[in-house]
């Protein structure tokens, strides 16, 4: 995902509005009263704590989205790593926009502040690996393409966006198909020719048989031990592997230290903490 006009309105505007609108349903009763007309001021944003900032543009489009002439000006690039008290943006205009965007704006920025620092925690781990880093599907409802893109910005990949992105057949698949070679015999037919057929398999009973149906990725879910290094080594040159279940910055190092093409962490997106960021000093100018 890119940031893109085109992208920004089908993606984020939309979001961003309806957020708007949950925290100004029809004024902002506080910004109204002490700034009953147009007065131009003018706020600094600034971190509270070292991360990997994310989402500026974000952060820029909900004030432009209330007052078209709001100014926010950047002192760091999406992606950079700032440190606490450094001044990330300033932020000029109609003070009652500035008061009334601040929240709706700095929650944006926070989770995907926060999604983006812990997911280049554990990219940095994996550097050199050859073991890529995937998100999962394990998004908050309605905000995946935010989250998502921080996890870019982290410097992880992400997995399918959705169930129309891709085949990914799951224990429940693989139950409801009657088998793991009748789930990938029917997902093989039924998928265009370009397609990659991924499995999950939680033994190696089902690698072997995901193996010998030709799956194009096995996802090693939650196995452990002697199992998961076996496992590695029999779909060696067979398929391309990625571990799953439970991956978090305290073990990523070591599932790449057995060859593994991916690790996928629902983590990134589901268990990051906030990066903290206030808009501060707001005055008349």
């Amino acid at each position: 995902m890119n940031t893109s006009k085109v992208t920004q309105k089908l993606h984020w505007d939309e979001a961003l509005l309806a957020a708007l609108k949950e925290d100004i349903p029809w004024e902002d009763v506080s910004a109204n009263a002490v700034v009953p007309a147009a007065s131009r001021g003018h706020a600094d944003l600034i971190a509270k704590a070292e991360g990997v900032i994310a989402g500026l543009p974000v952060f820029a489009r909900v004030f432009t989205l209330l007052d078209e002439d709001v100014e926010v000006v950047f002192h760091v690039e999406e992606g950079a790593r700032v440190q606490k008290g450094t001044l990330v943006a300033e932020v000029t205009g109609d003070m009652r926009a500035i008061l009334s965007g601040e929240r709706t704006a700095l929650n944006f920025l926070q989770c995907m502040s926060g999604i983006a620092t812990y997911t280049r925690q554990m990219a940095e781990l994996l550097q050199g690996t050859g073991t890529t880093l995937l998100d999962t599907r394990k998004t908050t409802p309605l905000l995946r393409s935010f989250e998502k893109y921080a996890v870019t910005v982290g410097g992880g990949k992400n997995h399918r966006f959705n169930l129309s992105d891709g085949v990914l057949l799951k224990d429940n698949h693989i139950g409801a198909a009657g088998g793991v070679t009748n789930a990938i015999a029917r997902a093989r037919e039924y998928a265009p020719f370009v397609r990659m057929i991924e499995i999950e398999v939680e033994t190696l009973a089902q690698l072997d048989e995901a193996l010998e149906a030709g799956a194009d990725i096995v996802m090693l879910d939650n196995m452990k031990g002697d199992d998961l290094v076996e496992a590695v080594r029999r779909a060696r040159g067979r398929a391309k592997t990625e571990i799953s279940g439970n991956v978090t910055r305290e073990n990523v190092a070591y599932y790449a230290t057995l060859g593994v093409d991916y690790v996928s962490s629902g983590a990134l997106t589901h268990s990051a903490p906030i990066l903290d960021l206030s808009l501060k000093h707001l005055h008349a100018v």
